[in-house]
């Protein structure tokens, strides 16, 4: 059965993360908690950003990323819902992607003509 949950959803407009980056996470959080459970429809795009006094692509850019996990099905004229037996992974921290971020991934050690050590790092596309 669908049925509508409410949603109490606060965006930070002073914050350096997007509002749709907010938006994303709050509904996946809920969704993550069981606020959301499987089968409930999310609220319109429109009344969604009419109460978030936000621009309606915000809110179907945090539309499109829940559904670009999988954790959302949209149809028009039928309303997003939320899949059944789909929970969202954990985020993985910043804070260890950043530090990784600093080492190579592969690394070559040549040596320059005295024999100095030299490293051509090369990044994953």
């Amino acid at each position: 059965m669908r049925h509508r949950i409410p949603l109490t959803i606060v965006l930070d407009r002073n914050s350096r993360v997007t509002l749709h980056r907010q938006l994303y996470q709050a509904l996946r959080d809920a969704i993550g908690k069981g606020d959301l459970p499987a089968g409930s429809l999310l609220p319109s795009t429109r009344w969604l950003a009419r109460r978030l006094s936000v621009s309606r692509n915000t809110v179907l850019n945090a539309y499109e990323a829940l559904a670009s996990e999988g954790i959302v099905d949209g149809r028009i004229g039928s309303g997003t819902a939320v899949r059944s037996g789909v929970r969202p992974l954990p985020l993985p921290d910043p804070r260890i992607i950043l530090r990784r971020s600093h080492y190579p991934v592969n690394r070559v050690p040549l040596r320059d003509p005295d024999g100095n050590p030299l490293y051509l790092h090369r990044a994953i596309v």
